[in-house]
């Protein structure tokens, strides 16, 4: 179990440094001098003197590979800097801001199981219509571009119908953008659920279970289930990076709170400390969300307890 979780850490560093990497390379291939951001932006026309003064001081004159040292450096003392536009730190900036996001990634992670499991046990396995018609509908939901799907949403529920408002922080504000990212998320657990309960409903397990007596939704419920929702849990880690990413879109279409904003500002402002602070933070609920789902896994299936047990 400990070489497990040292393994665990060590790639989990590893990625945070590649993420760190690319973004600091990628933001400097976009056009545009950082230290006219700092001072307002092109159209408060700073004097060539003063820019200059803030090009030394950030050390944008410095070689890349000079302020790329610089950068690490700052990051293993957990140093994220200060916002450029903002003149605050980059951690008090996200701090602000990451509890929307998360409540609202949360939430769709909730949808889309919720979705999944539905679908698998109410079609999944069934002769006829009804099968082809969940697989069917599945395959669409999983296909729905969040954007798209957001602005239908808003326009129909909000807009037409009334019956949800356009903006609002509070819990019916939560309801629009939880089902834009959440029904696509649960349309593709749906798809890998329904593979695998209708793998497991021909195992001996089934027949034993049917032969000692239980009814069929029993079994569908608390024997096949358990086995189906395993590959969806281990893809649960990758979908909530994935619902933090979608999120950076369905706040500025529901004009939400959240790092999604915040980012968007921060790319268009060349903000680089706010940018590679959004992105390490997503980053980082990438890895805690896959070290939970691998305690989850584990906790859904103990023949994986034993097994780690054995080896350690």
């Amino acid at each position: 179990m400990l070489r497990r979780l040292a393994a665990q850490l060590g790639s989990s560093l590893l990625l945070l440094w590649a993420v760190a990497t690319i973004v600091f390379f990628l933001q400097h291939l976009v056009p545009g001098d950082p230290a006219l951001a700092i001072l307002g932006g092109a159209s408060a026309n700073p004097p060539e003197a003063t820019v200059q003064a803030v090009r030394e001081q950030y050390g944008f004159d410095d070689p890349l590979l000079v302020q790329y040292a610089a950068f690490l450096g700052d990051l293993v003392q957990l140093d994220l800097g200060e916002s450029y536009t903002l003149k605050e730190p980059v951690l008090d900036v996200i701090g602000a801001q990451i509890l929307p996001t998360l409540q609202l990634t949360a939430a769709a992670l909730v949808v889309a199981w919720v979705l999944a499991l539905a679908s698998t046990l109410i079609t999944a396995g069934r002769p006829g219509a009804i099968g082809r018609i969940g697989s069917a509908l599945e395959v669409v939901l999983a296909a729905l571009p969040p954007f798209w799907l957001g602005v239908l949403l808003l326009v129909v529920f909000a807009v037409v119908l009334g019956w949800l408002p356009v903006v609002d922080g509070g819990p019916l504000g939560m309801i629009l953008p939880s089902l834009t990212l959440g029904i696509p998320l649960g349309g593709f657990l749906a798809q890998v659920t329904r593979d695998e309960f209708e793998a497991a409903q021909r195992q001996p397990f089934v027949l034993s279970a049917l032969s000692r007596g239980a009814g069929p939704g029993d079994v569908r419920w608390r024997h096949v289930l358990r086995h189906a929702a395993l590959p969806g849990i281990a893809l649960s880690g990758w979908g909530l990076g994935s619902l933090i990413s979608g999120a950076v879109v369905v706040e500025v279409i529901f004009s939400r709170q959240g790092i999604g904003q915040v980012l968007v500002a921060a790319v268009t402002s060349q903000d680089l400390p706010l940018v590679v602070g959004v992105t390490l933070v997503v980053a980082l609920v990438y890895v805690v969300a896959n070290v939970l789902t691998d305690l989850a896994y584990v906790a859904v299936d103990p023949r994986l307890r034993s097994s780690i047990g054995a080896t350690s």
